[in-house]
């Protein structure tokens, strides 16, 4: 089994000013007092007002150059993890560079999208290039508007998300410095890839074909009991692969931080997967699903809470629209 060298040296977070309680969801969407919590385990979440996707990156790109005592002009490479864009063109990590200042500077931006997943997929292919010592500092960052593309007559998927940014930085471990990537694993199940989905947007569906008979093809579209069904069936058979390499267990994970997707996706991981309640994440009560940044926003917090400890073994875990699952397994 090979480690790659890759050290976690920075971390933060940005949520829109707008907070929305789950009474306001209720409200909007003509359902009972209490019923979208219920539903979703959805307390409270945000929603921008006027900022955009590239304003919210770089206010958390800056809480994590704090917490890491870097300069922008330190990072190497900027990687765009977010499961939503704010234009199709250019990638948004050459807006988010550009939104930092750092528009002269030449710094690689490039995206990666695999959606939910997508700071998970960029994390592991960012150690590999730490590992090879072709940056010494990759920023990456996911910053995801869900609140735009809410379908509200879809009441099953418009009460579980919430805007926000997450950004962490890594390098390359020095001597006798815990940080290491110890295991990862995707896989792609694209029988699911209809089950949650925006049609609209792309060359398929183009934003001219627009109009109020194609409105729902731009709009967000899940079916979740489809999602789960399928999610059920494979997670306990992914993880086990993902361990198998290593011989580790769940057992010998000190923190497992999962994808915010709802509360009945995560208590079905726990429970599913054996994991004690104090070695499980969830920021979704005041969160909701906020797409990509879910998982380094959760990260975030599990460090700041410290809820982890240098030298800790943590998996990241989640499943994404595809249908895909990842999981990468760390040492913090």
């Amino acid at each position: 089994m090979e480690f790659r060298n890759c050290r976690i040296i920075g971390s933060g977070k940005y949520l829109p000013k707008r907070l929305v309680s789950s009474n306001e969801i209720d409200k909007k969407i003509g359902a009972p007092s209490g019923w979208s919590e219920e539903k979703s385990g959805v307390r409270v979440r945000h929603f921008i007002e006027n900022e955009t996707a590239s304003f919210m990156a770089t206010q958390a790109i800056n809480d994590a150059l704090r917490d890491a005592n870097l300069d922008g002009a330190e990072i190497g490479c900027i990687i765009g993890t977010s499961g939503t864009m704010e234009q199709p063109i250019p990638c948004n990590a050459a807006l988010i560079q550009q939104e930092m200042g750092l528009g002269k500077s030449g710094v690689t931006c490039f995206d990666v999208n695999s959606t939910c997943l997508s700071f998970l997929v960029g994390l592991d292919l960012a150690s590999y290039l730490i590992e090879a010592e072709r940056y010494q500092n990759i920023l990456l960052v996911a910053s995801d508007i869900s609140s735009v593309g809410l379908n509200w007559g879809q009441n099953e998927s418009c009460v579980l998300f919430g805007d926000g940014a997450a950004a962490v930085i890594i390098g390359k471990a020095r001597y006798n410095e815990s940080g290491k990537v110890i295991a990862s694993r995707i896989e792609t199940y694209s029988e699911g890839a209809r089950f949650s989905e925006i049609r609209g947007g792309g060359s398929r569906c183009h934003a001219r074909e627009y109009s109020n008979n194609t409105k729902e093809d731009f709009l967000f579209d899940m079916n979740g009991k489809a999602i789960f069904k399928l999610a059920s069936e494979l997670m306990e058979g992914f993880v086990s692969r993902l361990f198998e390499p290593g011989k580790f267990s769940i057992a010998d994970m000190d923190m497992i931080i999962p994808h915010q997707a709802s509360r009945m996706a995560m208590t079905l991981i726990r429970k599913r997967l054996g994991i004690r309640e104090e070695k499980f994440m969830s920021i979704i009560e005041d969160h909701g699903n906020v797409i990509a940044a879910s998982l380094p926003m959760a990260l975030h917090e599990a460090i700041k809470q410290q809820r982890v400890a240098r030298g800790d073994k943590i998996m990241l875990l989640g499943t994404s629209a595809g249908l895909s699952f990842g999981g990468i397994v760390l040492e913090y």
